[in-house]
């Protein structure tokens, strides 16, 4: 039975001491304002509107969320990186608040066990996680103000998940970094995209990367961007000798 059934199961008062049980477990303290987390954890699909007829689901708070948590995140990085410029605060935050890692951080909560919807779990979307994580600091933004938002913010993500001469390491766009490396070293350079169907149902992109005319990797995707970012990160590896990627700073 999944949380939805169980809670369908019960009276709205048993329903709601579940939820909120499974909730307080996450959250380390008792929301006081409870209408706030019940709306970041339903999903459209359900339908709700309130009494002036404005949908009620999680979407508005992840905007909201989404906000709190680069204002978190930019403060953070401008008391800690104090030789940071603009460009290195702006990659670095771009790190953090990303969607792989705000989904990772979901999962590692269990923020979807809480998700009331009508939906099959296949049919969520790989984002649901961090965005059900984003919409849960929207809501504890508006129960308890920014300060307190910002000590859950500092507990359940930077202390557990930044470690910043690690994020300086990762790449997140081998597009940009190959972009870059080609242009400062003056190669002419292309990405030769092209619709390919295939014998898959689904549309397809491929994409050669060209480096001073020569080819140098080859991708396939289900999106031009990805096909292009897959290209990118396989023309990387292969000229990973050549790419001084620290002096990048991507």
């Amino acid at each position: 039975m999944n949380f939805l059934q169980n809670l369908l199961s019960k009276s709205r008062s048993e329903a709601n001491g579940i939820f909120f049980a499974s909730l307080e477990k996450i959250l380390g303290f008792k929301p006081k304002a409870s209408n706030y987390y019940l709306r970041a954890f339903t999903h459209r699909s359900m339908q709700e509107k309130n009494e002036f007829g404005h949908p009620v689901n999680y979407e508005r708070l992840e905007f909201l969320g989404d906000a709190v948590l680069s204002t978190v995140i930019s403060t953070y990085l401008f008391e800690n990186s104090p030789d940071g410029n603009e460009g290195y605060l702006t990659v670095m935050r771009s790190k953090i608040v990303s969607r792989k890692n705000l989904n990772q951080i979901g999962h590692d909560l269990g923020l979807v066990d809480l998700l009331i919807t009508n939906m099959p779990e296949h049919q969520h979307g790989k984002n649901i996680s961090g965005n059900l994580f984003e919409a849960l600091i929207g809501a504890i933004y508006l129960d308890r103000g920014f300060k307190f938002t910002e000590k859950f913010i500092q507990k359940h993500l930077i202390s557990a998940y930044v470690n910043l001469s690690e994020l300086e390491k990762k790449v997140t766009s081998y597009k940009s970094l190959i972009i870059k490396w080609c242009q400062k070293h003056k190669f002419e350079f292309d990405f030769c995209t092209k619709a390919d169907d295939g014998k898959d149902h689904e549309k397809h992109f491929s994409v050669c990367f060209y480096s001073n005319n020569e080819l140098v990797s080859k991708a396939r995707e289900t999106s031009k961007k990805r096909a292009e970012e897959k290209a990118a990160k396989r023309a990387y590896y292969a000229l990973q000798n050549k790419i001084e990627s620290k002096s990048l700073n991507i």
